[in-house]
């Protein structure tokens, strides 16, 4: 089974309007608003969440990335769900809730790259690209891109942060 795969950034945003004068020009599509609710149940290997959309959609998620700073790659399936809160409900007696993550995402897009701009509830404001691949893709072409855009954002790589934003909340970031 092929999974998609992408290279991920995450950093944390100290001045959104700055980002947001950089971004505008290199975007080529967006802003587009979303609401997510992530709910994050254990499993053996990788991660699961149910992604729900609050308007009755959402997507169960199983995702393998490392847990480290800077461009990493991410191998991901998604399964859309018009049931979010009956599959939360299922997951959870199976498996156990481990977390949640409520956040208010604004999409753009820079080509094949998705840039957020998040708020994370209890969190802050974070910015993450996501680098689509093709299938046969090597990671390093990936890799050069996110680090071509977080240049041309003005991000430094030492304000790179690791870790799904569920690490960060257990954490207390």
């Amino acid at each position: 089974m092929n999974m998609a795969r992408n290279i991920e950034i995450k950093v944390r945003m100290t001045d959104r309007a700055q980002v947001l004068t950089r971004l505008t020009p290199l975007a080529t599509s967006g802003p587009t608003e979303i609401a997510q609710d992530d709910t994050f149940f254990r499993c053996a290997s990788g991660r699961l969440k149910l992604r729900d959309f609050g308007d009755g959609t959402g997507e169960l998620i199983h995702y393998h990335r490392a847990d480290e700073a800077g461009p990493k790659a991410s191998s991901y399936v998604r399964s859309p769900t018009a049931e979010p809160d009956t599959l939360r409900q299922a997951l959870t007696l199976a498996h156990g809730q481990i977390g949640r993550v409520r956040k208010q995402r604004t999409l753009y897009m820079i080509g094949r790259t998705r840039v957020h701009l998040d708020r994370v509830v209890d969190l802050g404001d974070y910015l993450e690209l996501e680098v689509v691949l093709a299938d046969h893709e090597a990671d390093a072409s990936g890799t050069q891109e996110a680090q071509d855009i977080m240049a041309a954002l003005g991000i430094a790589p030492a304000s790179l942060v690791q870790g799904a934003y569920l690490d960060l909340l257990a954490a207390g970031r």
